[in-house]
């Protein structure tokens, strides 16, 4: 390394010591030259990964962007904080495993609902409901009879993708008593929660 006082280039290691977060080195070098000690640094060089978005845009990877998001579809559920900064982990830890640095939007995205199906169902649906764009009610029962369908089947495979093309006049009956629940199963629920 370069001496900063007389620009001679070999010097000697007196002293090496991580840094405190562990990110780094830090060491004591000592010119051969002027005898003169000064202090280096040794990081790793981390290639950012990179989300390519729908419109060609390329913008960082923000692990708190993702956070808040999580954070969103899973309010008011049973899901802790714990297992959400676990979840925002482990996604960007499967992220940094591709030789890949650029992700495609619609990847992340499917990633993101894979892991949510798992954890929290309502929450599952509150970010597909945002991610995929619904449009109307038909858009939102279609995917929730999927959902259920799934459930009912005891398969683990995720909804069929929403096709806004054929219009839903009528959401199914187990949807309907789902979202729209009538007067006697509201007292009835109602009831037994107390």
């Amino acid at each position: 390394m370069r001496c900063p006082f007389c620009g001679h280039l070999e010097d000697k290691v007196v002293d090496s010591r991580e840094s405190r977060e562990g990110d780094s080195i830090r060491r004591r070098r000592e010119c051969l030259s002027c005898a003169r000690r000064f202090t280096s640094y040794e990081r790793v060089e981390e290639v950012p990964l990179v989300i390519l978005k729908k419109d060609g845009r390329r913008e960082p990877f923000d692990r708190q962007k993702l956070m808040k998001g999580l954070l969103l579809a899973c309010q008011k559920r049973p899901v802790s904080l714990a297992r959400i900064e676990d979840l925002v982990g482990d996604i960007q830890a499967r992220l940094m495993e591709r030789p890949d640095r650029e992700i495609r939007s619609r990847e992340l995205g499917e990633l993101i609902m894979d892991e949510l199906k798992g954890l929290d169902q309502v929450a599952y649906v509150r970010f597909a409901s945002v991610y995929r764009d619904f449009k109307d009610l038909p858009d939102f029962v279609r995917a929730l009879e999927g959902l259920m369908h799934k459930e009912a089947a005891g398969g683990s495979d995720p909804p069929p993708r929403v096709k806004p093309s054929a219009p839903v006049t009528e959401p199914s009956t187990a949807v309907a008593r789902a979202l729209f629940p009538t007067e006697a199963e509201s007292t009835a629920k109602r009831t037994r929660r107390k």
